[in-house]
């Protein structure tokens, strides 16, 4: 029965753990598969889905991108996800694969139960469920269940602690999965990644796959084509909020704010990402993402930042007619110095 439906992938993990590089390497290594993309972004611009579209590969058509921008895609399945996956149904050139990003905010379990919605179950299947872990910040024990990393990190931020939604989210994403990513593992040791990989062990009643990976590099045939049908087995992944909040309250994510920064050109590069490692030490903002007009430069620069560390590449040349600026997506806790932080912005670019 499965063979007839198309495949879905659901592509799941905390912020920065490197979702976006994942896909696109999936979409450079594609090799004629047509992929449509529902990318689930937080914040209000659609940073990933313009990096995807940057990728200049006939499998990534613009029309086979859609963004869903209206909040946490686990909480809008009736009102954004169910509408655009029949609209993705109904079209004449279907799919082969649909590959779905999510939030990092997102609960990966009433996503996959959304495959079973009466004209979904019947059209499509999930694949399986990919968890993309950032190996070195687990390993910094950014999002461990030990006890005395948390209470360090209580020292450092008042508005975590044991019970954070943070470390729950966290966990609830590789309860879900049915293939884990150790992403970044080039940036820790081989001690350190067995101890990531035996950390996430202990929290699981499952056995997921694992892979370790470095920058997202994995071949697509090894993400596409697992055969799961996750939805089937949805009520052996059941999350913090369903086995500890059965009051049929919904889940809201109030403790994160996030905010968009729109700048003119930086004139110098290395003192701008200089500065934003300052800034986000000094806000503790979680992520930081987007684009910078360089002064002078042909291209733009794709700014991703998740803690301290920050990366930024040239991924295209500004098109003809297109109104170049700089654009950032601020994600911190619900606390965030929002004046000051876009201050500060405000001064970096100079």
């Amino acid at each position: 029965m499965n063979g007839s439906k198309i495949p879905a992938t659901v592509i799941t993990g905390f912020l920065g753990a490197g979702k976006t590089t994942l896909i696109r390497h999936m979409l450079a290594n594609a090799k004629g598969k047509r992929i449509a993309l529902i990318i689930n972004e937080f914040g209000d611009l659609g940073v990933d889905g313009d990096v995807l579209k940057g990728c200049g590969d006939e499998v990534c058509s613009e029309d086979d991108i859609v963004e869903l921008t209206n909040g946490c895609i686990c909480c809008t399945v009736a009102d954004d996800f169910i509408p655009t996956m029949e609209k993705l149904l109904a079209r004449a050139n279907r799919p082969d694969h649909i590959v779905i990003e999510t939030s990092g905010l997102a609960l990966p379990q009433p996503l996959v139960a959304a495959f079973n919605w009466p004209g979904i179950k019947t059209q499509v299947t999930v694949d399986g469920v990919i968890t993309v872990v950032d190996s070195a910040a687990v390993a910094a024990g950014r999002f461990a269940d030990d006890h005395d990393k948390l209470d360090a990190q209580r020292l450092a931020d008042e508005g975590l602690d044991h019970d954070s939604p943070l470390e729950e989210l966290f966990e609830d994403q590789l309860m879900a999965a049915d293939l884990i990513i150790l992403n970044k593992t080039d940036l820790i040791s081989a001690a350190d990644l067995t101890g990531v990989r035996d950390g996430i062990l202990a929290h699981l009643t499952r056995r997921p796959v694992f892979i370790e990976a470095r920058q997202g590099e994995v071949a697509p045939e090894v993400l596409l084509g697992l055969g799961i049908g996750t939805e089937d087995d949805i009520a052996n992944r059941k999350s913090h909020h369903e086995l500890h909040h059965a009051d049929g309250h919904e889940h809201d994510h109030d403790e994160f704010e996030s905010f968009v920064v729109n700048l003119g050109p930086v004139s110098d590069v290395a003192a701008f990402t200089e500065g934003l490692k300052a800034l986000i030490v000094s806000h503790d903002i979680l992520r930081l993402k987007g684009f910078a007009d360089i002064a002078g430069k042909p291209m733009r620069m794709v700014v991703q930042a998740v803690g301290a560390r920050i990366d930024t590449h040239f991924d295209r040349p500004w098109a003809a007619g297109e109104a170049r600026g700089t654009r950032l997506v601020v994600i911190g806790l619900h606390d965030i110095e929002e004046a000051a932080i876009r201050e500060t912005l405000t001064g970096l670019a100079g």
